[in-house]
């Protein structure tokens, strides 16, 4: 950073056009108005890099004092090329856009925002949970197929929600607001999460239990976790194998975090009733996925965050961590908090974490 002039460049991938239906384009990006109103105060200006490759990216940000990951994935060899690089900035709960391990071996604190659209993907946990249980896709073709008086008899042969069992892998911020969505259905709620005490838990109502005691216990079963090395395939056969024959898997964190070969063979050997998935193992999904096929699989196309206020409060809190970062101050959240301690940047947080650097 030049302390002197106050100056700083954030580099970004130039954004590529996006085909809309109906044949229009549109630019991902605008003019970074949205985060430019915490960094125009600063000095910072946004350097769009129109990179091919790696390497021409590292070339041209190469001395940028912070990055935004978006567009490309910041992976370990860019960031081995970022000289003078003092933050990271990632618009989203999810930091697998970013080699975390790799930043966190530089020193360079990776930011993310934790607590934008939680209300949004806990509705969409839910309205995938409720269209799976009530067989939507079956009722609309039989509605479509004229087969009109045939939904009534189809839907008693399955319980009645209330009373049935959810259980949420972790217990971060969606998870807590998906269990308060849960109560109100007259669920209940078991949690899993290592990292989450149980006091925390069952101050919220929700039960904790063991890993696979979860998959034994649910009717349904969703998933929260962030993906990264101990995430990955952690929801495989033997977890699909020891749920109910008439369990259902939900996921609105990341797909990674789920087998989808043995997700797809769970759902065709019928050791599990059904799913709703907004999130796949690849993405953008092909489209001879058998997942895409089965009726009795509920699948929106990562789209769990979106609102009208999803969007635009997430680049200004990206620009709020970044400008926070380049002026020498701790982000207010990092999710690799280990690096702050030894890096140049100050704490200035009161002692409570719940404000940061990692909520």
């Amino acid at each position: 950073m030049d302390t002197k002039t106050g100056q700083f460049k954030v580099a970004i991938q130039k954004p590529r056009q996006i085909q809309q239906a109906g044949g229009s384009q549109f630019n991902i990006a605008d003019s970074y108005e949205l985060e430019r109103e915490a960094l125009d105060p600063i000095g910072a200006e946004i350097i769009e890099i129109d990179a091919e490759t790696d390497q021409e990216f590292i070339e041209a940000a190469k001395n940028s004092d912070a990055v935004i990951a978006r567009g490309r994935r910041i992976n370990a060899e860019i960031i081995a090329g970022l000289e003078k690089c003092v933050v990271i900035g990632v618009g989203s709960v999810g930091t697998d856009t970013v080699d975390v391990m790799a930043a966190t071996e530089a020193g360079i604190p990776v930011t993310n925002v934790p607590d934008t659209f939680i209300e949004e993907v806990a509705d969409h946990a839910l309205t995938l949970l409720l269209a799976a249980h009530r067989r939507l896709y079956e009722m609309r073709d039989l509605m479509l197929a004229g087969r009109f008086s045939e939904g009534h008899p189809y839907l008693r042969q399955y319980p009645r929600l209330y009373g049935q069992t959810i259980g949420l892998i972790s217990f971060g911020n969606v998870a807590h607001a998906v269990a308060r969505r849960c109560k109100a259905f007259g669920l209940h709620v078991i949690a899993h999460d290592p990292y989450v005490s149980e006091i925390e838990m069952t101050a919220q109502g929700v039960e904790p239990v063991g890993y696979q005691e979860l998959f034994e216990r649910s009717d349904f079963v969703s998933n929260h976790a962030p993906y990264n090395e101990e995430t990955h395939h952690m929801i495989s056969t033997k977890q699909f194998s020891a749920m109910k024959n008439s369990a259902m898997f939900i996921n609105t964190g990341r797909g990674g975090c789920h087998d989808e070969e043995a997700l797809i063979e769970a759902l065709e050997s019928g050791q599990i009733a059904g799913a709703g998935l907004d999130v796949f193992e690849i993405e953008p999904t092909d489209r001879e996925n058998p997942l895409l096929a089965m009726s009795n699989v509920i699948v929106t196309p990562h789209v769990a965050s979106a609102s009208s206020r999803m969007m635009p409060e997430a680049r200004r809190k990206l620009g709020r961590e970044i400008a926070t970062a380049l002026l020498g101050r701790w982000p207010r959240s990092a999710v690799n908090p280990d690096v702050l301690r030894g890096s140049k940047l100050r704490r200035w947080q009161p002692m409570p974490m719940d404000r940061g650097p990692n909520r």
